[in-house]
């Protein structure tokens, strides 16, 4: 039976008033969302970059110190490790606005979506990425896949899913990283990217895609877990699917599920 809390209209005309009412809110909400990133965006960056700048003249202070102090020794090897510190800090708190930033505007971007071919996109973005990392030995297979996609967006859940294998392999004797395309069932397609990295325990795969997630500590690799949260906001906008599949030390596979144009 219907809720008792809830307003029921009793006439086409309260129904209609109503939608614009909740209309007129949705709007309210975008607006202030728009303000708060338009914070992120730019308010909160400045005073990071003021603590970025000044780090390196707080660092020559200190130079200056150990060279006309040389018995305070001790306190200025705590005060060099106390400017990295700092500046290390600001510099990670400026890369997690910058990927809030990206992760929101993927949310809420309007999507251009057009028929790709794939495999041709694919081979677009895995290009630099590996004339950057040489070390890399690479497996591609590539084949013409349409899908349909906003080529923009596309293209930046495919960097972060690279930029990823490439990242978490880079400390093998080897490093290997394979892309593959391939069909699944009538109406998709999956792109495929699994590397012999350091990888992670399952277990703890659940919180995957969330905003600044890491299955890694910060001294063991770069980056404040934003990579896989625009993966998932991304697919998840064009209807498509992503999974993960690792073992600690035994390397990881991301795959896209996209549809096929309909």
């Amino acid at each position: 039976m219907p809720n008792d809390h809830i307003l029921q209209p009793a006439t086409l005309q309260e129904a209609q008033a109503m939608l614009v009412q909740q209309q007129q809110e949705l709007e309210r909400l975008h607006r202030a969302h728009e303000a708060w990133m338009r914070v992120v965006a730019h308010d909160l960056r400045a005073p990071l970059r003021h603590v970025t700048s000044f780090a390196p003249l707080l660092r020559e202070a200190v130079e200056d110190l150990a060279a006309e102090a040389p018995q305070a020794a001790e306190a200025v090897a705590d005060a060099r490790e106390f400017v990295t510190m700092m500046d290390q800090s600001a510099r990670r708190m400026f890369a997690m606005l910058e990927g809030m930033t990206q992760v929101s505007r993927a949310m809420r971007a309007v999507l251009h979506l057009e028929v790709v071919d794939w495999g041709v996109l694919l081979a677009q973005v895995l290009q630099p990425v590996q004339q950057q990392h040489p070390r890399v030995q690479w497996s591609v297979a590539l084949q013409s896949a349409l899908i349909m996609a906003d080529v923009h967006w596309l293209k930046m859940a495919m960097q972060a899913v690279l930029d990823n294998a490439v990242k978490f392999s880079s400390k093998a004797t080897v490093p290997m990283v394979s892309v593959h395309i391939q069909a699944l069932e009538p109406g998709w397609w999956r792109l495929q990217v699994k590397d012999n990295g350091a990888g992670f325990d399952m277990e703890r795969a659940q919180s995957l895609g969330e905003l600044f997630q890491r299955m890694h500590r910060e001294q063991e690799f770069e980056g404040v877990g934003c990579g896989l949260a625009l993966v998932d906001v991304i697919t998840q906008r064009h209807g498509a699917s992503w999974q993960v599949q690792a073992q600690p030390q035994g390397g990881c596979t991301v795959s896209l599920d996209w549809p096929v144009p309909v």
